[in-house]
Protein backbone atom coordinates (compact mmCIF):
# COMPACT_ATOMS: atom_id res chain seq x y z
CA UNK A 1 0.00 0.00 0.00
CA UNK A 2 1.22 3.22 -1.09
CA UNK A 3 1.80 5.83 1.51
CA UNK A 4 0.84 9.51 1.00
CA UNK A 5 2.76 12.27 1.53
CA UNK A 6 -0.42 14.89 3.25
CA UNK A 7 2.12 17.61 4.19
CA UNK A 8 3.18 17.84 0.35
CA UNK A 9 1.04 21.13 -1.29
CA UNK A 10 0.29 22.19 -4.58
CA UNK A 11 2.33 21.72 -7.23
CA UNK A 12 4.66 25.18 -8.40
CA UNK A 13 4.88 24.39 -12.37
CA UNK A 14 1.47 24.11 -14.04
CA UNK A 15 -0.42 20.78 -15.63
CA UNK A 16 1.20 19.81 -18.74
CA UNK A 17 -0.79 21.55 -21.68
CA UNK A 18 -1.88 24.55 -19.26
CA UNK A 19 -1.07 28.14 -20.13
CA UNK A 20 0.63 30.46 -17.52
CA UNK A 21 -1.79 32.93 -16.33
CA UNK A 22 -0.44 36.47 -17.57
CA UNK A 23 -1.72 39.76 -15.55
CA UNK A 24 -2.12 42.97 -17.14
CA UNK A 25 -2.19 45.81 -15.19
CA UNK A 26 -5.51 48.17 -15.58
CA UNK A 27 -4.47 51.57 -17.81
CA UNK A 28 -6.08 54.49 -16.22
CA UNK A 29 -6.19 56.24 -19.37
CA UNK A 30 -8.05 59.00 -17.63
CA UNK A 31 -5.85 60.00 -15.19
CA UNK A 32 -3.36 60.45 -18.54
CA UNK A 33 -5.64 62.72 -19.91
CA UNK A 34 -6.51 64.80 -16.92
CA UNK A 35 -2.91 65.38 -16.33
CA UNK A 36 -2.08 66.24 -19.93
CA UNK A 37 -4.95 68.70 -19.58
CA UNK A 38 -3.63 70.04 -16.16
CA UNK A 39 0.17 70.62 -17.83
CA UNK A 40 -1.10 71.81 -20.87
CA UNK A 41 -3.45 74.56 -18.74
CA UNK A 42 -0.43 75.34 -16.89
CA UNK A 43 2.10 76.04 -19.52
CA UNK A 44 -0.78 78.47 -21.16
CA UNK A 45 -1.08 80.45 -17.88
CA UNK A 46 2.90 81.12 -17.54
CA UNK A 47 3.17 81.38 -21.47
CA UNK A 48 0.49 84.19 -20.81
CA UNK A 49 2.07 85.71 -17.93
CA UNK A 50 5.12 85.59 -19.70
CA UNK A 51 3.52 87.73 -22.54
CA UNK A 52 2.09 90.17 -20.66
CA UNK A 53 3.41 93.55 -20.00
CA UNK A 54 4.79 92.93 -16.53
CA UNK A 55 8.42 94.30 -15.28
CA UNK A 56 9.17 91.32 -12.81
CA UNK A 57 12.53 93.09 -12.39
CA UNK A 58 10.40 95.40 -9.93
CA UNK A 59 9.35 92.61 -7.66
CA UNK A 60 12.85 92.07 -6.00
CA UNK A 61 14.16 95.66 -6.28
CA UNK A 62 11.08 96.45 -4.03
CA UNK A 63 11.29 93.35 -2.12
CA UNK A 64 13.63 94.79 0.88
CA UNK A 65 12.05 97.77 0.83
CA UNK A 66 12.18 99.49 3.95
CA UNK A 67 8.13 100.43 3.57
CA UNK A 68 7.51 96.66 2.57
CA UNK A 69 9.64 95.13 5.48
CA UNK A 70 7.64 97.86 7.61
CA UNK A 71 4.16 96.69 6.56
CA UNK A 72 5.30 93.05 7.06
CA UNK A 73 6.22 93.93 10.68
CA UNK A 74 2.92 95.80 10.97
CA UNK A 75 1.20 92.59 9.30
CA UNK A 76 2.23 90.25 11.71
CA UNK A 77 1.57 92.62 15.05
CA UNK A 78 -1.95 92.99 13.98
CA UNK A 79 -2.34 89.39 13.25
CA UNK A 80 -1.23 88.41 16.82
CA UNK A 81 -2.85 91.40 18.62
CA UNK A 82 -6.01 90.21 16.82
CA UNK A 83 -6.29 86.87 17.46
CA UNK A 84 -5.48 87.94 21.31
CA UNK A 85 -8.40 89.42 21.28
CA UNK A 86 -10.28 86.54 19.69
CA UNK A 87 -9.01 83.61 22.03
CA UNK A 88 -9.62 85.76 24.90
CA UNK A 89 -12.74 86.57 23.71
CA UNK A 90 -13.83 82.79 22.38
CA UNK A 91 -13.20 81.12 25.49
CA UNK A 92 -14.80 83.86 27.22
CA UNK A 93 -17.91 83.38 25.39
CA UNK A 94 -17.84 79.68 24.99
CA UNK A 95 -18.05 79.59 28.61
CA UNK A 96 -20.98 81.43 28.67
CA UNK A 97 -22.86 79.55 25.99
CA UNK A 98 -22.27 77.09 27.77
CA UNK A 99 -23.08 78.16 30.81
CA UNK A 100 -26.99 76.75 32.70
CA UNK A 101 -27.30 80.68 33.29
CA UNK A 102 -30.19 81.82 30.58
CA UNK A 103 -28.82 85.50 30.74
CA UNK A 104 -25.32 84.67 29.91
CA UNK A 105 -25.80 81.98 27.58
CA UNK A 106 -28.31 84.26 25.77
CA UNK A 107 -25.77 87.25 25.45
CA UNK A 108 -23.06 84.85 24.16
CA UNK A 109 -25.53 83.30 21.65
CA UNK A 110 -26.51 86.94 20.19
CA UNK A 111 -22.89 88.13 20.08
CA UNK A 112 -21.78 84.61 18.17
CA UNK A 113 -25.12 85.36 15.55
CA UNK A 114 -23.95 89.07 14.77
CA UNK A 115 -20.55 89.06 14.54
CA UNK A 116 -20.52 85.89 12.41
CA UNK A 117 -23.98 87.45 10.46
CA UNK A 118 -22.32 90.73 9.06
CA UNK A 119 -18.72 91.06 7.03
CA UNK A 120 -15.86 91.80 8.58
CA UNK A 121 -15.41 94.63 6.29
CA UNK A 122 -18.63 96.37 7.41
CA UNK A 123 -17.65 96.18 11.07
CA UNK A 124 -14.83 97.87 9.95
CA UNK A 125 -16.27 100.81 8.74
CA UNK A 126 -18.86 100.90 11.57
CA UNK A 127 -16.21 101.08 13.87
CA UNK A 128 -14.17 103.89 12.13
CA UNK A 129 -17.58 106.04 11.52
CA UNK A 130 -19.12 106.03 14.94
CA UNK A 131 -17.25 109.53 15.17
CA UNK A 132 -20.75 110.76 12.73
CA UNK A 133 -23.14 109.41 15.57
CA UNK A 134 -20.87 110.07 19.05
CA UNK A 135 -18.78 113.42 19.30
CA UNK A 136 -17.29 112.45 22.76
CA UNK A 137 -16.38 109.25 23.73
CA UNK A 138 -16.53 109.32 28.25
CA UNK A 139 -15.57 107.20 30.59
CA UNK A 140 -16.43 109.67 33.29
CA UNK A 141 -13.65 109.97 35.55
CA UNK A 142 -11.00 108.10 33.89
CA UNK A 143 -10.97 109.36 30.40
CA UNK A 144 -13.02 112.00 27.67
CA UNK A 145 -12.05 112.92 24.44
CA UNK A 146 -13.47 113.26 20.63
CA UNK A 147 -14.56 109.85 19.32
CA UNK A 148 -12.18 110.59 16.36
CA UNK A 149 -9.20 111.17 18.71
CA UNK A 150 -10.19 107.55 20.58
CA UNK A 151 -11.18 105.63 17.60
CA UNK A 152 -7.32 105.19 15.70
CA UNK A 153 -6.71 103.26 12.88
CA UNK A 154 -4.71 100.88 14.66
CA UNK A 155 -7.91 100.50 17.63
CA UNK A 156 -10.70 100.31 14.69
CA UNK A 157 -8.54 97.19 13.11
CA UNK A 158 -7.84 96.14 16.60
CA UNK A 159 -11.49 95.76 17.22
CA UNK A 160 -12.97 95.18 13.88
CA UNK A 161 -11.14 92.21 13.71
CA UNK A 162 -10.36 90.67 17.44
CA UNK A 163 -14.18 90.99 18.13
CA UNK A 164 -15.01 89.43 14.72
CA UNK A 165 -12.57 86.60 15.39
CA UNK A 166 -13.70 85.82 19.29
CA UNK A 167 -16.91 84.86 17.37
CA UNK A 168 -16.01 82.48 15.73
CA UNK A 169 -13.28 81.36 18.24
CA UNK A 170 -16.08 80.80 20.72
CA UNK A 171 -17.74 78.30 18.46
CA UNK A 172 -14.19 75.98 17.81
CA UNK A 173 -13.59 76.23 21.95
CA UNK A 174 -17.48 75.33 22.66
CA UNK A 175 -16.83 72.45 20.51
CA UNK A 176 -13.09 71.63 21.72
CA UNK A 177 -15.16 71.71 25.32
CA UNK A 178 -17.51 69.34 24.44
CA UNK A 179 -15.47 66.91 22.71
CA UNK A 180 -14.02 65.78 26.19
CA UNK A 181 -16.19 63.28 27.68
CA UNK A 182 -18.43 64.56 30.86
CA UNK A 183 -17.07 61.42 32.92
CA UNK A 184 -13.56 63.31 32.91
CA UNK A 185 -15.85 66.40 34.75
CA UNK A 186 -17.54 64.14 37.21
CA UNK A 187 -14.32 62.11 38.54
CA UNK A 188 -12.95 65.68 38.61
CA UNK A 189 -15.53 66.91 40.64
CA UNK A 190 -15.73 63.59 42.73
CA UNK A 191 -12.02 64.25 43.90
CA UNK A 192 -13.32 67.62 45.23
CA UNK A 193 -11.86 70.03 42.48
CA UNK A 194 -13.91 73.32 41.78
CA UNK A 195 -15.82 73.96 38.83
CA UNK A 196 -12.71 76.62 37.40
CA UNK A 197 -10.23 74.17 38.66
CA UNK A 198 -12.13 71.21 36.53
CA UNK A 199 -12.00 73.34 33.78
CA UNK A 200 -8.29 74.62 33.49
CA UNK A 201 -6.94 71.46 34.58
CA UNK A 202 -8.62 68.60 33.12
CA UNK A 203 -11.61 69.83 30.54
CA UNK A 204 -9.37 72.26 28.04
CA UNK A 205 -5.80 70.23 28.04
CA UNK A 206 -7.45 67.45 26.64
CA UNK A 207 -9.82 69.77 24.36
CA UNK A 208 -6.90 71.35 22.94
CA UNK A 209 -6.27 68.32 20.67
CA UNK A 210 -9.88 69.73 19.13
CA UNK A 211 -9.25 73.48 19.45
CA UNK A 212 -5.58 73.70 17.95
CA UNK A 213 -6.04 72.59 13.99
CA UNK A 214 -8.96 75.04 13.44
CA UNK A 215 -7.08 77.78 15.25
CA UNK A 216 -4.35 77.19 13.29
CA UNK A 217 -6.55 78.09 10.12
CA UNK A 218 -8.07 81.18 12.15
CA UNK A 219 -4.14 82.13 12.43
CA UNK A 220 -3.76 81.84 9.01
CA UNK A 221 -7.08 83.61 7.73
CA UNK A 222 -6.48 86.42 10.23
CA UNK A 223 -2.92 86.95 8.37
CA UNK A 224 -4.66 87.54 4.88
CA UNK A 225 -8.52 89.17 6.23
CA UNK A 226 -5.54 92.07 7.92
CA UNK A 227 -5.14 93.50 4.10
CA UNK A 228 -8.68 94.25 4.89
CA UNK A 229 -7.80 97.32 7.42
CA UNK A 230 -6.11 99.71 4.30
CA UNK A 231 -10.00 100.53 4.11
CA UNK A 232 -9.43 102.86 7.22
CA UNK A 233 -6.08 103.77 6.60
CA UNK A 234 -4.21 101.69 8.58
CA UNK A 235 -1.26 101.34 7.05
CA UNK A 236 0.05 97.32 6.66
CA UNK A 237 2.33 95.47 4.01
CA UNK A 238 -1.19 95.70 1.23
CA UNK A 239 -1.40 99.48 1.79
CA UNK A 240 2.53 100.18 1.53
CA UNK A 241 2.79 98.01 -1.36
CA UNK A 242 -0.49 100.00 -3.46
CA UNK A 243 1.28 103.31 -2.16
CA UNK A 244 4.21 101.98 -4.17
CA UNK A 245 2.61 100.42 -6.79
CA UNK A 246 0.48 104.09 -7.54
CA UNK A 247 4.11 106.17 -7.17
CA UNK A 248 6.37 104.07 -8.73
CA UNK A 249 4.33 102.80 -12.28
CA UNK A 250 3.67 99.47 -11.05
CA UNK A 251 0.93 98.26 -9.12
CA UNK A 252 0.16 95.14 -10.44
CA UNK A 253 4.21 94.13 -9.93
CA UNK A 254 3.80 95.26 -6.60
CA UNK A 255 0.32 93.04 -5.91
CA UNK A 256 2.58 89.99 -6.88
CA UNK A 257 5.46 91.26 -3.99
CA UNK A 258 2.46 91.65 -1.44
CA UNK A 259 1.57 88.04 -2.06
CA UNK A 260 4.37 86.86 -2.16
CA UNK A 261 5.00 87.80 1.37
CA UNK A 262 1.83 86.88 2.62
CA UNK A 263 2.83 83.07 1.22
CA UNK A 264 6.27 83.25 2.99
CA UNK A 265 4.13 84.19 6.11
CA UNK A 266 1.54 81.98 5.36
CA UNK A 267 3.95 79.15 4.99
CA UNK A 268 5.45 80.10 8.36
CA UNK A 269 2.60 80.06 10.33
CA UNK A 270 1.61 76.27 8.42
CA UNK A 271 4.69 74.70 10.01
CA UNK A 272 4.16 75.63 13.25
CA UNK A 273 0.48 74.98 13.06
CA UNK A 274 1.96 71.14 12.07
CA UNK A 275 4.57 71.14 15.38
CA UNK A 276 1.58 72.79 17.91
CA UNK A 277 -1.08 69.89 16.42
CA UNK A 278 1.78 66.96 16.57
CA UNK A 279 2.78 68.44 20.82
CA UNK A 280 -1.16 68.09 21.56
CA UNK A 281 -1.40 65.29 19.60
CA UNK A 282 1.05 63.45 21.85
CA UNK A 283 -1.65 61.51 24.28
CA UNK A 284 -4.49 60.38 22.21
CA UNK A 285 -1.68 57.87 19.49
CA UNK A 286 0.69 55.57 21.08
CA UNK A 287 3.21 56.42 18.32
CA UNK A 288 3.41 59.75 16.33
CA UNK A 289 4.08 59.77 12.93
CA UNK A 290 7.68 60.94 11.86
CA UNK A 291 8.24 64.46 10.88
CA UNK A 292 9.31 65.57 7.21
CA UNK A 293 12.77 65.93 8.59
CA UNK A 294 12.65 62.69 10.24
CA UNK A 295 11.41 61.06 7.02
CA UNK A 296 14.23 62.98 5.04
CA UNK A 297 16.42 61.51 7.58
CA UNK A 298 15.93 58.13 7.46
CA UNK A 299 15.58 57.97 3.14
CA UNK A 300 19.18 59.94 3.37
CA UNK A 301 19.85 56.78 5.74
CA UNK A 302 18.69 54.12 3.96
CA UNK A 303 20.06 54.89 0.29
CA UNK A 304 23.76 54.78 2.05
CA UNK A 305 23.09 51.65 2.84
CA UNK A 306 23.67 48.31 0.98
CA UNK A 307 20.95 46.43 -0.20
CA UNK A 308 20.47 42.91 1.06
CA UNK A 309 21.88 43.60 4.29
CA UNK A 310 22.94 46.13 7.11
CA UNK A 311 25.77 48.84 6.11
Amino acid sequence: MTDIDKTAGPKDTPPAGAEAIKAIPVRHYGRYLSAVIAIALLVAIIYAFGQGRINWHAVPDYFFDDRIITGVGKTLLLTVLSMLIGIVGGIVLAVMRLSKNPVTSSISWFYIWFFRGTPVLVQLFLWFNLGLVFEYINLMPFYKDYWSNFMTPLLTALLGLGLNEAAYMAEICRAGLLAVDEGQTEAAHALGMSHGKTLLRVVIPQAMRVIVPPTGNEVINMLKTTSLVAAVQYPELFRYAQDIGQNSGAPVEMYFLAAAWYLIMTSVLSVGQYYIERYYARGSSRQLPPTPWQKVKTNMLSLGRPKGGMA
